[in-house]
């Protein structure tokens, strides 16, 4: 779909008018809440329409409930999930016994079949750890170790010999590498919309244009939630809120505040006559040179580099900078030779949701509120995991039912 039509259609929808591409997904009730006739109470309403927020929405989908995702842009994947690198990571780098390494690794098993039922561009390409130097070889060695323990499967060490046949373009002073054969690449758009796409297929209904500005328990039981743009009411809140997941968790239990840093991320993305310079995603094993910046080819053929990982203020903050850029370069040639950086066709920067215990906090923390908060790298990978377990925490708290009419599949645009 060509990039104005993708635009007009989407205008469309949020002006309530017929829409090729939104048909069904966005709710036909008027401006303002306080509607009587349209919505009483709903069952859930999810907070925040990125990929956790969709993936939640789908697997809830598969009870009946009245279900409406909000989001204060104009459309789904306008946030986190918009802009980063588009890996579906193995599992191996995530602290074992963290919630974080759990959903990683089981998120990763899930995305092909998840890929099939809704047709979305996914490619197990596999990815490689580059050590740069004979003294960095302990630490590939325990994060090979992690990654077992993890549950990762298939991972092994190739020395410089097969790291050469497998990635020719591979820096002359790499010595071995870490070979992960589940890694992926997925276009974080593609796997977002067609969440959304089959959540709404199975009724639950979309709000863009909406931000929430306070929200209180109701005496009875369930929350009151005030927008620009109305109030409403819901048995269940979920917090997918990407960098202001904060700001909900803080208003729903202030005595035990959370605080979510940006972290902002560039990269270069390249011209498709470049996207066969790597086949697999090459990451840099953190050694001696830093913590290094990835190269990986995209599911559209084009080759994506970076990102790096600069904490800012200012959560609006996708601006990038020329020093962010420059690192950019400076680190992408250490373990990958001859990029032609040249054929960059854009940059852009994204933000990550980073808190300081560097775990996904995921939970029901007050009756009807549930957190799926902190959700930074590698939340793309885990989404498919995290829609999962937000759905179950949801459906044991409201005693849902199960959707008979629940449609797993969704047709790609």
């Amino acid at each position: 779909m060509g990039y104005s039509l993708y635009k007009n259609n989407k205008k469309q929808a949020i002006d309530g008018k017929t829409s090729a591409r939104y048909t069904g997904i966005i709710g036909d009730f008027p401006d303002g809440f306080r509607q009587k006739e349209r919505i009483s109470m709903l069952d859930v309403l999810i907070i925040g329409a990125g990929v956790s927020g969709c993936a939640a929405a789908r697997e809830l989908s598969r009870c009946k409930a009245d279900i409406l995702v909000l989001d204060k842009e104009e459309d789904v994947c306008c946030g986190t999930s918009k802009a980063n690198s588009a890996i579906v990571h193995a599992g191996y780098d995530a602290t074992h016994g963290s919630l974080m390494a759990k959903l990683n690794v089981e998120g990763s098993r899930r995305m092909p079949a998840l890929a099939k039922e809704l047709d979305f561009a996914y490619d197990q390409c596999g990815s490689l750890v580059v050590c740069l130097s004979e003294d960095d070889r302990p630490a590939l060695q325990k994060l090979y170790e992690n990654g077992v323990a993890n549950g990762v499967e298939g991972l092994r060490i190739v020395e410089r010999d097969e790291l050469v046949t497998m990635e020719p373009n591979i820096a002359d002073t790499a010595v071995a590498a870490l070979w992960a054969p589940t890694g992926g690449i997925v276009c974080p758009f593609g796997l977002t919309y067609a969440l959304a796409e089959n959540a709404a297929k199975n009724g639950v209904r979309f709000r863009f244009d909406t931000k929430v500005t306070g929200l209180h328990p109701l005496p009875g039981g369930g929350w009151q939630v005030d927008t620009d743009r109305g109030s409403c009411q819901a048995r269940c809140i979920v917090n997918a809120a990407g960098v202001y997941a904060d700001t909900l968790h803080n208003l729903a239990d202030a005595a035990h505040p959370m605080k979510i840093t940006a972290r902002r991320g560039d990269y270069f993305l390249l011209d498709h006559t470049a996207g066969q310079h790597v086949r697999h995603t090459v990451f840099q094993l953190p050694g001696k040179y830093g913590k290094g910046v990835l190269v990986t080819p995209t599911v559209h053929g084009n080759l994506l580099v970076g990102p790096t990982a600069i904490d800012v203020d200012d959560k609006e903050a996708t601006a990038t900078t020329a020093a962010g850029l420059d690192e950019v370069r400076t680190k992408s040639g250490l373990a990958v030779k001859d990029i032609p950086l040249r054929q960059t066709i854009t940059s852009f920067a994204g933000l990550r949701a980073h808190e300081a215990r560097h775990d996904f906090f995921i939970g029901e923390i007050a009756p009807g509120f549930v957190d799926c908060a902190a959700i930074e790298s590698p939340g793309l990978s885990s989404a498919p995991a995290i829609g999962a377990m937000v759905a179950g925490i949801v459906r044991d708290s409201l005693q849902l039912k199960e959707n008979p009419a629940f449609d797993p599949t969704r047709k790609g645009i």
